[in-house]
Formats: structure tokens, sequence, C-alpha cells
């Protein structure tokens, strides 16, 4: 066991439950610590963006960050729960599987999955990853975010099957696409071969991305027609999570 991490973690707890900042050497006498473990386990805390120092006495608080990080995974949880009506409802009609998904900087983030009965579908699990620009769940969010944010994927482009687009001129045509039609679709797959798939962006009440909602199959069932025909209903279910997550309409 990392007694230095414990330590840490001991420190963020003593500080959030504090009301009003506090000194090295309160936090020391509180915490049975020394003041120079005290004073280096603050430092490391203050480059990493949780604690800031306060003058003129040298007292230290929380920042946001931990709130920042405590709130991500509340609207994950919050996500799933909401979502899953929907999911239901989706995987029923297309009989395929359905996926929800976050974006994590250049990844997908599988939170919530329901399977396909059939015996041949698209395999994935909770918890798994996924390279954002391969994936439908993750076209249809970056197809939500600022245009420069594509720059960050560039150093992450390559060939996973021979459909992979790996320029960002081909991503921008892709985005483009999603943006005019409101859904994203991969017809061959461009992560793992043989998966078609389509989905669209959730969002949450104040406009922001909160995840995407898709359905995948194997491309030998889910040919371009039924994509077309399943597009309308992936649109609805991600509106339908909009709804419930307290926005008035998509994007």
């Amino acid at each position: 066991m990392d007694k230095a991490f414990i330590k840490g973690l001991r420190l963020l707890e003593t500080l959030a439950l504090s009301d009003q900042p506090r000194g090295v050497t309160d936090l020391a006498n509180e915490l049975k610590f020394t003041k120079s473990n005290v004073h280096r386990l603050l430092a490391t805390l203050q480059s990493q963006g949780f604690v800031r120092q306060i003058p003129p006495h040298s007292t230290y608080e929380l920042t946001t960050k931990l709130w920042e990080l405590g709130h991500h995974v509340i609207q994950r949880m919050d996500l799933v729960r909401i979502a899953r009506p929907a999911m239901t409802t989706l995987a029923e009609v297309t009989g395929e599987t359905v996926h929800l998904s976050v974006l994590d900087g250049t990844e997908v983030l599988y939170v919530d999955k329901i399977e396909s009965a059939h015996h041949i579908r698209a395999h994935t699990s909770v918890g798994m990853r996924a390279p954002a620009f391969t994936v439908a769940t993750g076209k249809a969010m970056l197809a939500q975010m600022p245009d420069d944010y594509l720059e960050i994927l560039r150093p992450h482009l390559k060939h996973y099957t021979d459909s992979t687009r790996t320029t960002i001129e081909e991503l921008r045509e892709d985005i483009r696409a999603i943006r005019a039609q409101g859904y994203a679709s991969v017809l061959h797959g461009e992560w793992r071969e043989g998966i078609a798939a389509c989905a669209c962006a959730i969002i949450g009440r104040s406009g922001e991305l909160i995840g995407a909602i898709g359905m995948s199959g194997p491309d030998i069932r889910v040919k371009r027609k039924q994509i077309k025909e399943y597009s309308a209903h992936v649109m609805e279910a991600a509106r339908t999570i909009g709804l419930a997550l307290g926005h008035g309409g998509m994007k």
C-alpha cells in the first residue's frame, strides 16, 4: 500500500470537510503528519490543480477540480439510468446491439450496452474504449465539437481496418455529413472489420455534449438500407434521452 498516496487522500478529505482555508501547522496537528510532509503533499496537490494557496497567510483550500470530477461521475451515472428505457426501445426496434458512449479525449468509453439477441453480433463490453474517429458514437460526438478539436486526433490517426478514415480531411468530410443528416454512420468496420453502425449525439440541458447512443451489427446483415431506416429510431432515442435530461431539443 502506498502510504504517501493514502496520506494525500486523507489531506484532500480533510480540506474538503473544512469550512475555511487551512494552514500547514493546523493540518499537520489534525492529521498527525509532520509539517514538511504536509507541505510536500500540498505542493503536489497544488501542482495538479486540486489545491490553491490563499494569500497573505499561506493557507490552503481545494479548487473545484474534485467537484468537476465528481460531477462527471454523477452525470455518467444519471445518463446510464435515464438512457436505459430509450436504449431498450431501440434494441427492440432494431434487434441489434445498442451502445451508450461518452467522449473521453480521443476515445469513446462504452458506459452501457444492450446485447443483440442474434448469434452473430458486434462484440464490445461496458468499460471498453475505442478510437473516437473509428466508431459511429465517436463520430457523432466529434461532430458536436468545435472544428479545431479534430487536431488532437492527428497523432492518433492510423489504420485499424481497410475502411478506417486516417486523415483530418477525411474526418472533416464525415463531420460535414453528420451535421447535415443529424446522425453518424459506419457502413463497414473502421475499428473492427465487418461492423455497420449508426449513432446520434445526446445533448444536455445546457446544450452541452453528454454522450451518444448508437446501434451496431454485422455488415452482412445491416446494410445501407437498414442504416437509413434505423437512423430515425437512433435520433429519436437521443432526443428522448436529451429531453429526460432536461434539454428542450437537439442541436
